[in-house]
């Protein structure tokens, strides 16, 4: 338990040690980079359309962090006690999360990466995270891609050719050909591309989930769930006015787990 305890601290901090290594890199090295093309009109710069694109991916990816930790799933055991509550026989879509000592309702799982559980108040939130942090990643790692063909002259052409980037530019850094600035871009694009297919995997997951009304959970535990259409199940999570809070991170979109907590 101390070692979850532990991961449940150092998951969020070395999450926001990678994105801010990722805005330095971005703010410092790729947009400067672009900035040189003198060809391009001053009005759609590609420094200007990247840095656009990628403050929207990026504050997307923030928002709904922070929204997944703000709207943590309420303890439903907090009333009247964890025992009681546990001994009352609550529904099977409740669970106890040793790591948070709560009781939460639809409960999921425990993300380390947010230090919460993620349950109906902020399952929206979480997939719309995973969404764009995998965006921003995948994102990151063309435009490092990019940087390194340009200061590099390295052609990826070939379908091998970023395989084999990290070996071949591991022996020229330690030659003396690569400085530690761009052997420091290449590593982060192995982890970019490692990060955005993680979370790429999480969101889709948790889409087909969301479609079958089911909860990680309850297919852990074998439970049976009703069945609804899916129509239903994905305007449970994401509510009516879902193109609004996919643009925009938002508390509340009018979701129907949102409605009956205010009830």
């Amino acid at each position: 338990m101390l070692a979850l305890r532990l991961l449940n601290v150092v998951a969020p901090a070395y999450f926001l040690c990678i994105s801010l290594v990722t805005f330095v890199l971005q703010l410092f090295l790729f947009l400067p980079s672009m900035r040189e093309d003198t060809a391009a009109t001053q009005l759609f710069s590609p420094a200007l359309l990247h840095g656009a694109l990628f403050l929207f991916l990026s504050a997307n990816a923030l928002g709904n962090y922070i929204l997944v930790i703000q709207n943590s799933p309420d303890d439903l055991g907090a009333s009247q006690g964890t025992t009681s509550r546990r001994a009352q026989c609550p529904p099977p879509s409740t669970h106890f999360c040793r790591v948070c000592a709560r009781v939460t309702l639809r409960h999921d799982h425990h993300c380390f990466f947010t230090g919460n559980c993620i349950g109906s108040r902020n399952m929206r939130n979480f997939v719309l995270f995973c969404l764009y942090t995998s965006l921003a990643c995948l994102y990151s790692m063309v435009a490092g891609v990019a940087y390194i063909s340009a200061v590099l002259s390295i052609s990826f052409a070939h379908p091998l050719a970023f395989l084999t980037l990290l070996p071949t530019s591991i022996s020229q850094f330690f030659s003396g050909a690569v400085l530690g600035s761009e052997m420091f871009v290449i590593l982060m694009l192995y982890l970019w591309f490692a990060v955005g297919l993680a979370c790429a995997g999480f969101c889709c997951h948790q889409l087909l989930l969301i479609l079958r009304g089911q909860t990680r959970h309850q297919v852990r535990k074998g439970m049976a769930v009703r069945a609804r259409p899916w129509r239903k199940n994905l305007q449970e999570v994401f509510g009516k006015r879902w193109l609004l809070g996919l643009l925009v991170p938002m508390f509340n979109v009018g979701s129907e787990s949102s409605k009956q907590q205010d009830k």
